[in-house]
């Protein structure tokens, strides 16, 4: 059974913890019983032995990888240090992180709130995306984009409103803007947590999105199949 890493940089709303989980095991439920999840506390600076794990997740923070935070930069040296020796995943903040750790920039995006189900053209196909679709529609939660991928990073998915929305590096480091870890509910649950912060225009039209069909358990079949190689 594959050994895979749960990279944890952030952790959920404390009032949706007890109905949704946190960030791994969301990852945990998503990938199924055939692999074996273990989570690490990186903002307590708890950093996995690559050698020891066949793949490595990271997950979505509040944090931005810009910030003033003592675990950020090990987290990057970390990155750097990984890819090439296990299969990495990165998932929103993850997605940014292994950008900005590979050569690429994060910034606040002037495109404000991306919220609610997104829909992202497959630019690429990759031999773990089976079925192939060529769009798929994921939960998404961020204001920061990467603005800059790195030299070496191929583009896989992409929106109007996120063109970095997916990277791959060589084949075996991939990173997603989007959560398929996150359901519809949570999804919802959180945007509603934000609004005030959001603007309620933005939020109403997040909501509405979220009553389409989400294709996260299509991609978690990706990642999977991407893991195990």
């Amino acid at each position: 059974m594959p050994t895979i890493a749960v990279l944890e940089t952030g952790r959920p709303p404390a009032a949706l913890s007890p109905a949704h989980g946190d960030y791994p095991s969301m990852f945990a439920a998503l990938l199924g019983e055939g692999f074996d999840t273990r989570a690490f506390d990186i903002q307590a600076g708890d950093l996995p032995d690559i050698t020891a794990f066949d793949g490595a997740i990271i997950t979505g923070s509040a944090a931005g990888v810009y910030e003033d935070h003592a675990w950020i930069p090990p987290l990057l040296d970390w990155i750097r240090r990984a890819r090439g020796r296990t299969r990495l995943v990165g998932v929103c903040f993850g997605h940014q992180a292994m950008a900005q750790a590979l050569g690429g920039h994060v910034e606040k995006s002037e495109r404000g709130w991306g919220v609610g189900l997104h829909r992202y053209r497959v630019v690429e196909a990759q031999p773990w995306m089976s079925p192939l679709l060529p769009e798929i529609a994921l939960s998404c939660s961020h204001q920061d984009q990467v603005v800059v991928k790195p030299d070496d990073a191929r583009v896989i998915l992409a929106s109007g409103f996120t063109p970095f929305a997916g990277l791959a590096w060589d084949d075996d480091a991939i990173s997603l803007q989007p959560h398929p870890e996150f359901s519809r509910a949570f999804t919802g649950a959180l945007v509603e947590g934000r609004r005030g912060r959001i603007e309620d225009a933005v939020v109403d039209q997040a909501a509405e999105s979220l009553k389409t069909e989400d294709d996260r358990a299509v991609v978690g079949d990706w990642i999977g199949r991407f893991l195990v190689g």
